[in-house]
């Protein structure tokens, strides 16, 4: 079995135990607080070296598809947080880190997901790898934007961590993926491992951070969570359908805005809005790998009952 897949199906039962054990025990990881943004360093170092020029120059060859993707992105997750966080009146902390899970990227596990989802693998890639790029302007852009009314932003201080978090390991991983693309194919093979463990860890750090807070409004920001995830997950497919996209590509672009890069929207909110900030993060890097398993296993069920059909 690939070790992609095979960290797929035991993640999210890793990544709750993790959770339960955090809640239950949080002195063993709080201490490790200030792990959270070297170790998604070290998962966006990981994600570069997957990625190659030709990844980047796919997009020229599928621009509407990646331009379609991109927009319901940064156009409808950030939307949806704000107004699920709204309706269900999250206190301001979860409010504000709801709103950063919705303002980031989309995530890594998106490329693993479509893939057994028998979706576009290559579009999945192309679509991670250009919304990371877009997300560096654009994050610190919605987060103030949406935040303004509930807390003072600094777009520039943002824009500067997330050079620093995002751009430097992702750009080593792409330039050692390009020169070096034979020496590190151990590396390489087991980057979804290492990205995989560096999530659990935060996963860890963040539930422990917030052991108080999830005896309070846990359920209330697991409930929004799951509205996110699914709405964006749905809604993706359904608009990218009615964009007269063929089935494979509406489960691609689905996947791509639905799984967001939780573990980064953490990180953001510990760095700017202090730690209670981050369980919606935490709580989404749990569940959005959950939810990601079920809908590629109904998607791919559904994509080849309608191949035999002949039904694009």
């Amino acid at each position: 079995m690939d070790i992609s897949v095979f960290i797929v199906k035991i993640f999210p039962l890793c990544a709750v135990l993790t959770a339960l054990f955090s809640a239950f025990f949080p002195g063993v990881f709080q201490r490790l607080d200030f792990a959270i943004v070297p170790l998604l360093g070290l998962i966006m170092l990981g994600m570069g070296t997957t990625l190659s020029q030709a990844d980047f120059l796919r997009a020229l060859r599928t621009p509407r598809n990646v331009l379609l993707g991109l927009l319901m992105q940064f156009l409808l997750m950030p939307l949806l947080a704000f107004i699920i966080g709204c309706l269900l009146n999250l206190p301001r902390d979860q409010f504000i880190g709801l709103v950063m899970v919705g303002t980031v990227a989309g995530g890594t596990a998106s490329n693993v997901i479509t893939y057994l989802a028998g979706g576009d693998v290559a579009l999945s890639i192309t679509m991670t790898a250009c919304s990371t790029a877009a997300g560096i302007i654009l994050t610190p852009l919605l987060s103030q934007l949406y935040l303004s009314q509930t807390v003072v932003i600094s777009a520039w201080a943002m824009f500067k961590s997330l050079l620093f978090i995002v751009v430097v390991p992702v750009s080593f991983g792409v330039l050692l993926n390009t020169f070096f693309h034979r020496k590190i194919q151990l590396f390489i093979k087991y980057c979804p491992l290492v990205s995989a463990l560096g999530i659990v860890f935060v996963i860890g750090i963040v539930v422990s951070l917030n052991s108080e807070n999830l005896h309070t409004c846990g359920l209330l920001v697991l409930s929004a969570v799951i509205l996110h995830n699914v709405l964006g997950l749905t809604l993706g497919y359904a608009l990218s359908r009615l964009c007269r996209c063929d089935h494979r590509t509406a489960v691609t672009i689905a996947i791509e805005v639905g799984m967001q890069n939780s573990g980064l929207a953490a990180a953001l909110s510990k760095t700017f809005f202090g730690a209670s900030a981050t369980l919606p993060g935490a709580i989404f890097s749990v569940w959005h790998n959950i939810s990601g398993a079920i809908f590629a296993s109904y998607a791919n069920r559904v994509l080849f009952s309608r191949s035999r059909r002949g039904d694009k």
